[in-house]
C-alpha cells in the first residue's frame, strides 16, 4: 500500500478569518499551489455558496461540502476550507490525513468588523441565528481539529503570513 504524503497544509477558521488571502500568500511564499475547497464546491454545484444553502437548504450545502472535501487528493498545497467544514468529522478526518492543519484565529469583534455581508458569503449558521453564536460554536471544533493555532488578531496580512509560517518551524 503507498503511503500517504503529509505535505499540505490546511487552513481553518472563521469567515472572514483570512484563509484565502492568507492562503494565496502562504502558496507563494512556501512554493505551493492554492486549493480553495469553497471554490470547489460551487464548481461541483454550479451555483455559488448562498445559492446553495438558500436553494437547496443547509444539510445539502453540509453533504456537498464533506463530499467535495472527502474527493480531494492533493499534495503540496496550501488548501483553503470553508469556516463550517469543522462540523464534519468525516471530512475533518480526511483532511488532516493529506497535511497540518491550521487554525487562524480572530478574536470575535475583530471578526465581526471584517465581515460587512454576512447574509451573502455562504455562512453556515448550523442551529445559530447570529454571528457570535456560530463563532462560539465553532472555536472548540477549530481547536479539536488544529494541530497549529495562528493568532491573527490584530495583525495586517504580511505578519500573520509570517506567523505561520515560524510556527511551522
Amino acid at each position: 500500500m503507498k503511503a500517504i504524503r503529509k505535505d499540505n497544509l490546511i487552513l481553518i477558521g472563521m469567515s472572514g478569518a483570512g484563509k484565502s488571502t492568507l492562503g494565496v500568500l502562504l502558496a507563494k511564499a512556501l512554493g505551493k499551489n492554492f486549493f480553495d475547497t469553497d471554490i470547489l464546491i460551487q464548481q461541483r454545484e454550479g451555483k455559488l455558496l448562498q445559492q446553495i444553502i438558500d436553494g437547496d437548504g443547509l444539510e445539502s450545502f453540509m453533504r456537498a461540502e464533506e463530499k467535495a472535501i472527502c474527493s480531494l487528493r492533493l499534495h503540496g498545497c496550501v488548501i483553503a476550507t470553508g469556516g463550517s467544514v469543522v462540523y464534519s468529522e468525516r471530512a475533518m478526518k480526511h483532511l488532516k490525513k493529506y497535511g497540518t492543519v491550521v487554525y487562524l484565529k480572530v478574536d470575535f469583534d475583530e471578526l465581526e468588523g471584517r465581515l460587512s455581508n454576512i447574509k451573502g458569503r455562504g455562512i453556515v449558521f448550523k442551529g445559530s441565528s447570529d454571528l457570535r453564536s456560530v463563532y462560539e460554536e465553532r472555536l472548540p471544533l477549530y481547536e479539536k481539529y488544529s494541530d497549529i493555532t495562528v493568532d491573527c488578531t490584530g495583525h495586517g496580512v504580511e505578519d500573520s503570513v509570517e506567523s505561520i509560517i515560524n510556527s511551522l518551524k
